[in-house]
């Protein structure tokens, strides 16, 4: 039996033509490496302000990059940065990074909920401590977040909120396996569902970002080492794809639920070779949550 509610014509985007986010303040949370810092290069490559929330302000014997070094990056790339240590599980330390930001840069414009927590683990494997972690950053986390940019967002000429979570497939395969994360994961995707419409008239977008591969990331060579890490695509893909979703008119495209290389297709890439991890590669490993049917490009 199925309960999926995807419909997979969704998928199919209308032709879309990239633009320029030179001069926007982006908050990103848990910009510190990994997907969220391509996304904030590639915002300052066009001039624009980034807020980098994250927890990471000491260098990690296993993990590299911290909020500072972001920072660095940010500035080197053409834009503007703050490095802002942040727990999003905690509303003062939320609300006092969002101040600080727009302090800094006068407003927020877009918000991306990247912060995540991830244990594939069954119910008896996942203890209540790494329950509450997940669930506490990510679907909590993003609703907090979340609420606490809106009042900024609605000032700006072209608000959105976008999180890197998954079409929401109701498939009993991707809870069965891991319960705990595919709740934390999905209560991302709900906010985004619900503030589509909640905010609607307001002119706020809100929008989902998922890959359709593996994306080389510390959670994937954490997850599957250099094995999976060469079935991958680079974080490089995500960003340009952020990048699309981020510069359309906001009144326009909202409620999506988006796949990166069917965004980057809509905007007229035909070539996705550059992405792959390991020059050559043309099999790659398939993410979680995909939607079956999802279209090819």
């Amino acid at each position: 039996m199925s309960y999926s509610s995807v419909d997979l014509g969704s998928f199919k985007l209308k032709p879309m033509k990239a633009g320029s986010l030179a001069g926007k303040t982006l908050f990103i949370t848990g910009g510190s490496r990994g997907i969220g810092l391509a996304i904030a290069e590639r915002a300052a490559r066009d001039g624009a302000n980034v807020a980098i929330a994250a927890k990471t302000a000491e260098a990690h014997s296993k993990l590299e990059g911290t909020i500072f070094t972001a920072v660095e990056a940010i500035e080197r790339a053409g834009g503007k940065g703050l490095a802002l240590q942040c727990d999003i599980r905690d509303e003062t330390q939320v609300q006092d990074a969002v101040a600080k930001t727009v302090e800094r840069f006068g407003g927020i414009d877009i918000l991306v909920n990247n912060a995540s927590a991830i244990s594939l683990t069954g119910t008896m494997e996942t203890d209540m401590k790494r329950y509450d972690l997940m669930n506490g950053i990510n679907a909590r986390g993003t609703y907090l977040v979340g609420r606490t940019c809106i009042p900024h967002l609605k000032r700006s000429s072209n608000p959105h909120i976008m999180a890197l979570s998954p079409p929401l497939d109701m498939s009993p395969k991707w809870f069965g396996p891991h319960v705990a994360y595919s709740m934390a994961k999905y209560g991302m995707s709900f906010c985004i569902l619900a503030w589509a419409e909640e905010f609607r008239k307001a002119g706020i977008a809100a929008n989902a970002l998922w890959p359709r591969t593996g994306i080389a990331t510390a959670a994937i060579a954490m997850l599957g080492g250099d094995a999976m890490i060469k079935q991958s695509r680079t974080p490089e893909i995500m960003a340009d794809a952020a990048h699309v979703i981020l510069t359309q008119p906001s009144r326009e495209f909202t409620g999506n639920f988006c796949i990166d290389d069917l965004v980057l297709h809509a905007s007229g890439v035909t070539d996705f070779s550059g992405y792959a991890t390991v020059p050559g590669t043309t099999h790659f490993m398939p993410d979680f949550f995909c939607p079956d049917g999802i279209p090819q490009v």
